[in-house]
């Protein structure tokens, strides 16, 4: 069987994707690790908890596990911890007497908060080497990216 070289530039893009998990998973590392630190908890809780600050009348539980991409059941768990520790409460949802809205409670708001500035300060820290313009640039490439893969994943 005769084996098929291929020219430099079709590796580019395998090369592009195997340095986009590398950086995710280092930047990743460094936050679970700051999280763990500063704040004793997880990314998870961290970005569970993200979700409800940027809805602040609360999410059903579906929705949240729609947002982070996670089970229904990784969602329960995580959230009945944060209700334990008063950092979220769970009320009846008033339009659909099977669901619950989960929302932040006033102590969970203010921990968010101060989670949140750190990390910003963190990934800015992350990022700190690239300028203004190179951060646009990444910016609007990986946009570009993610634009092309939802248009294909939607036409497939």
């Amino acid at each position: 069987m005769a084996s098929v070289a291929l020219s430099e530039d079709r590796h580019d893009p395998l090369r592009m994707w195997v340095r986009l998990v590398a950086c995710y998973h280092l930047m990743e590392i460094r936050l679970r690790t700051e999280l763990r630190n500063s704040f004793d908890t997880t990314l998870p809780r961290f970005d569970l908890m993200s979700q409800l600050y940027r809805y602040p009348e609360g999410l059903k539980m579906r929705d949240l596990s729609q947002l982070l991409m996670v089970t229904g059941g990784n969602i329960t768990a995580l959230t009945d911890r944060l209700i334990e520790e008063d950092l979220v409460q769970r009320r009846d949802d008033p339009t659909d007497r099977r669901a619950y809205a989960i929302s932040l409670t006033p102590k969970g708001k203010k921990l968010f908060r101060k989670m949140a500035v750190q990390h910003e300060r963190w990934v800015s820290s992350l990022l700190g080497d690239l300028d203004p313009a190179e951060l646009r640039q990444l910016s609007d490439l990986l946009g570009k990216l993610k634009r092309d893969i939802t248009a294909r994943s939607k036409s497939s």
